[in-house]
């Protein structure tokens, strides 16, 4: 019985972890990629502003993060904010004027295209493009928060 408890409270707080997994996001226009937690380890990318990533890890003053393409790395945390952006994981996706497939288009964005993100309504999600471009986009084809 004990056995059986202490298993489903391991299993529990694995489970939490994950399904709550801390997402952040890049606050200035450069911020680098590094393959360790300092600034002595090379730098793998340059990430832009509002570039979204899931935290894996916490090392001191740094995060040790995860793209939407798998690809892992450490960033400063004083680099992350907790402000909420998506990216195009898509070849390419449709943005429209309200959520809906039978709604207007209002434009397209390509894979790996950073947008703020606005609002989620039945698995659509309000984007923002640095442009200003303001409109739809369905979640399935979208990663971030």
């Amino acid at each position: 019985m004990i056995r059986r408890l202490c298993f489903g409270l391991v299993f529990l707080l694995i489970f939490t972890t994950v399904a709550h997994a801390a997402m952040v996001s890049i606050n200035r226009a450069k911020a680098a990629m590094r393959s360790g937690p300092g600034v002595k380890y090379k730098t793998k990318w340059e990430l832009g502003v509002g570039y979204p990533l899931k935290v894996v890890s916490r090392k001191g003053n740094w995060l040790k993060v995860t793209d939407f393409e798998s690809d892992t790395g450490w960033i400063d945390k004083k680099a992350a904010a907790a402000t909420p952006y998506m990216i195009v994981k898509d070849r390419k996706t449709i943005i429209r004027k309200a959520p809906g497939e039978n709604q207007r288009i209002v434009g397209n964005a390509i894979r790996g295209v950073v947008l703020r993100t606005i609002g989620h309504k039945n698995g659509w999600v309000q984007v923002r493009h640095e442009s200003g471009l303001t409109g739809w986009i369905q979640r399935n084809a979208l990663w971030g928060w």
